[in-house]
């Protein structure tokens, strides 16, 4: 639709560039007028604005001169015509839009809001569409949102700092919201807002400075993340154990397809959630994938875990394995 009424534009330009060319040869060559004379014929003509002839027409000028008129008042009302056709096609379709991406938001529960699609934003929303994770996008960038726009991501035009757009991303529904702003005091807002908002949510943030971190804690974030920081350690790192990181760095959490390490909650393993030991289970001998963590209810995380260790409802698993071997475990245990 925006391309056909975009031609119909280039189109109408066309015939009143053509209509003004005709008018000009035309008075220059059956009125003799100069030039200029000719141009200025031919404007107030198209125009109709009724002002004075530069000089008398004679017959053939005057039935030129009413050719001019009727081609000029039609090409005109075309020209607006499309023109106001495009104007309001274009809000409309904007309007269109933004409320078809409301009534998908509103449908969201327990959904995720990333507010910020910079570097660390993109990233987040890479990883939430890798695991199949709804989201919703809040930034300020008409431009960004254009850029980015497709099927898979739901963008929220507007300021995350203001309540009015956090209540339209459904954070009153959401289970986490992720905080990628660049500036501290903006993240800070947002995580004090969304803790007013949702007492029950999950906050991540990320912060700059050091001494952004303890103040967006206070705020409420749950869990505040310094990239800088992780990056720098991550390089020292390669330098002291190498080959350690770079098997850490093996074990992708990327896509379903090169998954090696997952999170599993006990309820999404057993229906009847009654007590069971990791031996009882036996996933080892069942699908190949070996449990190297355990959080216990009360949230504490247990590395490799005994075999006699009590899995609680409630309670989490990490497991290691191939992408075959965790496909077998999603199979074995009906997990999606």
């Amino acid at each position: 639709m925006h391309k056909i009424l975009t031609k119909k534009i280039y189109l109408a330009f066309v015939l009143l560039v053509t209509v003004l060319i005709i008018g000009v040869l035309g008075f220059r060559f059956f009125s003799n007028y100069s030039w200029v004379d000719a141009l200025y014929m031919t404007v107030i003509t198209v125009s109709t604005v009724g002002f004075g002839e530069v000089a008398p027409l004679d017959q053939a000028s005057k039935l030129f001169t009413v050719f001019m008129i009727i081609t000029s008042v039609v090409i005109f009302a075309y020209s607006v015509s499309v023109i106001t056709e495009y104007i309001f096609s274009k809000t409309n379709s904007e309007e269109f839009k933004r409320k078809k991406t409301q009534k998908m938001i509103d449908k969201l529960e327990q959904h995720i809001i990333i507010v910020g699609y910079g570097r660390n934003g993109k990233q987040a929303a890479d990883k939430l569409l890798a695991y199949g994770k709804p989201f919703v996008v809040i930034d300020n960038s008409k431009e960004l949102i254009q850029r980015y726009s497709s099927d898979d991501l739901l963008f929220l035009e507007g300021n995350a700092t203001e309540d009015e757009t956090l209540v339209e991303a459904g954070i009153k529904k959401a289970s986490c919201v992720i905080c990628t702003l660049p500036e501290d005091a903006d993240n800070l807002f947002i995580v004090l807002s969304s803790r007013q908002l949702n007492k029950g949510l999950k906050i991540i943030s990320r912060a700059s400075q050091d001494t952004s971190y303890k103040k967006l804690r206070l705020a409420g974030a749950d869990n505040v993340i310094m990239p800088d920081r992780i990056g720098g350690d991550h390089m020292a790192s390669l330098v002291v154990v190498p080959d350690l990181i770079e098997f850490l760095d093996n074990l992708s959490l990327v896509g379903k397809g090169s998954i090696n390490i997952e999170e599993i909650s006990f309820e999404d393993m057993f229906e009847n959630t009654h007590e069971r030991t990791i031996r009882d289970i036996d996933m080892r001998s069942k699908t190949g994938c070996t449990i190297i963590g355990y959080k216990t209810v009360e949230g504490e995380y247990i590395v490799n875990p005994e075999a006699d260790t009590v899995l609680k409802p409630n309670s989490k698993i990490v497991v290691l394995g191939r992408p075959e071997q965790i496909q077998s475990l999603n199979i074995e245990f009906g997990l999606t």
